[in-house]
């Protein structure tokens, strides 16, 4: 509940601190004495939309604090823990709006965002009034009205799980689809280019190997060619024949000279052993560089398709093999990634399958609970003066979403043959009241609402008997909550548990707006002065008194 209101500088307010309590909180005074400015200033600093310009003339900036006494187990703990804000029972919300319009705000002294901001105050109150659309005048909190009457938070909670759980597996299987999509696109060139890399079956090392031999055949002419006449110097008309010679004629005459040419006769032995090894290993060589022109062929043949594929994927010839494999893994991926399709698809079903049993429970709770809710607000419109007016809710199908599969909407014909239209379309202003004030009764019985509500002049065109009537409900609202109501009517004003007077005065030649609490004979002269005017007669005082009394 709102415990604390600090105003700085804030159009004609200079300075005002401001506290409230649990019950029924008033705020009179005469018009322009300020009380909108009030309302403007609880707006700023909750981060409602309002003026643009909220600074008083003459001042750097202006501020606004609000002090909020949370229960232990308000929703606003869990959006304070979402956004990592500590709380402790107490809230401070601080929001100073500077001369050149920026505007920066605090919760507990932590610096926050607006939108963190209206999280937090959609959670601490509530407003109504002619000119506000933050409570049921907007259609859109409608079906929250219904489902809070009801009792069906609990579903409402469970049917956006499964709304969230829908999008989710949804999003996944979207995301699978485009995925799936791109990989399918990509199959043929896959399987085109693996065929190809079979077909060659590249091992690694083997393009510098194929390089080597294709050098090797392209020289090995010349080389042979070379051999051929070592073979033909070594042979038996060369040296081979030469060394023959001289070992038979050294044999014929080493037996004369007592072996003085024995070491002649054993070397030139080893030398036509080395010759005949030379001989044999020359030729063998001959044999291996012997190539026809098929097998040079062939081998180009096969480098020039390796080196190819290498060009052809970005890799290198010795990572071909490599290449072929990761090819094959995402073929095989495609594969999975189908079964995976299938997986999701059936996913969504299911959870198509929750969502559609869960918002359609909801819907049919809504509808039996939408009888009952307009036979509780005809009857209570009865003592308000409105016991003709005809109020219905209208379910209608909407488009599925996070609330479910319906459109929820209070319709009304304020007189008997008018056709029924939106709430805020057809009744008066004073009507609007009524009705607000029939709802908010209604749903409150059920353990609904907010703790804090402001009813911002919703007595503005009524009197006597109706006046007293919106009074004495307000009061009973007030029983187990917060209510500030600013208010135009004394018999509203004489309910009141709390009364603060709002007034203005000029000093230094301008105007200030200030308020003050009023008790006893004080109360009574301002209830007095809202019966009879700026005279106060001692019949207006003992009028005031009989309503404070009732």
């Amino acid at each position: 509940m709102l415990r604390a209101l600090e105003i700085r500088n804030i159009l004609i307010i200079e300075r005002l601190d401001m506290t409230f309590k649990p019950g029924l909180n008033v705020l009179t005074g005469e018009t322009g004495a300020g009380k909108s400015i009030l309302l403007d200033s609880l707006g700023f600093v909750l981060g409602w939309r309002g003026r643009a310009e909220l600074v008083r003339e003459g001042a750097r900036q202006g501020e606004v604090t609000a002090i909020f006494d949370l229960r232990e187990n308000h929703i606003a703990n869990s959006v304070l823990a979402e956004s990592g804000i500590p709380a402790d029972g107490e809230l401070i919300l601080r929001r100073v709006n500077m001369r050149d319009g920026r505007k920066i705000a605090w919760i507990n002294d932590r610096r926050c965002s607006g939108e963190i901001l209206r999280r937090i105050s959609d959670t601490l109150v509530e407003l109504h009034g002619q000119n506000h659309n933050r409570g049921l005048l907007n259609s859109r909190s409608h079906g929250r009205a219904l489902d809070e009457f009801a009792g069906l938070e609990e579903t409402v909670e469970k049917t956006r799980k499964a709304w969230n759980a829908l999008q989710e597996a949804q999003k996944s299987l979207e995301k699978a689809q485009r995925e799936l999509d791109a990989m399918r696109k990509e199959e043929a060139y896959l399987r085109h280019s693996l065929q190809e890399l079979d077909q060659i079956d590249p091992k690694p090392g083997e393009e510098t190997e194929l390089d080597s031999r294709r050098r090797l055949m392209q020289k090995s002419g010349r080389i042979c060619e070379d051999i051929e006449k070592a073979l033909f110097s070594i042979g038996n008309d060369g040296a081979e024949g030469s060394v023959s010679h001289a070992l038979r004629w050294l044999e014929g005459v080493a037996g004369n000279v007592d072996g003085m040419l024995d070491d002649s006769v054993t070397a030139l032995g080893r030398a036509l052993i080395e010759l005949e090894e030379a001989s044999v290993s020359a030729k063998t060589a001959l044999e291996k560089l012997t190539f026809d022109q098929t097998d040079l062929e062939n081998t180009e043949e096969r480098l020039f398709a390796i080196r190819s594929l290498s060009r052809k994927h970005g890799t290198l010839p010795d990572e071909l093999a490599e290449f072929a494999g990761e090819l094959q893994s995402r073929i095989s991926g495609l594969e999975q990634w189908e079964a995976n399709f299938q997986s999701l698809n059936d996913m969504v079903a299911v959870a198509g399958s929750d969502y559609e049993s869960m918002s359609t429970a909801l819907s049919g709770n809504r509808k039996i609970a939408s009888v009952k809710l307009d036979n509780a607000v005809r009857s209570e419109l009865v003592p308000l003066k409105m016991g003709l007016t005809e109020f219905n809710t209208e379910i209608s199908a909407s488009k599925p979403g996070p609330g479910g599969i319906d459109a929820v909407r209070f319709v009304v014909s304020t007189n008997p043959g008018s056709p029924a239209g939106p709430l805020d379309r057809i009744a008066s202003g004073g009507e609007l009241s009524r009705f607000l004030l029939a709802l908010k009764v209604c749903l409150i019985r059920e353990g609904g609402g907010p703790d804090t509500m402001i009813f911002d002049e919703i007595d503005s065109g009524i009197g006597g008997a109706t006046a007293d009537a919106v009074g004495r409900r307000l009061a009973m609202l007030a029983e187990d909550r917060q209510i500030v109501v600013v208010t135009h009517s004394p018999q509203v004003a004489a309910r009141g548990s709390y009364h603060w007077r709002v007034a203005k005065r000029v000093e230094n030649g301008q105007t200030i707006s200030f308020a003050t609490p009023v008790a006893g004979d004080e109360r009574v002269n301002e209830i007095a002065r809202m019966l009879s005017g700026s005279k106060i007669t001692n019949e207006a005082r003992a009028a005031a008194e009989k309503l404070m009394v009732e």
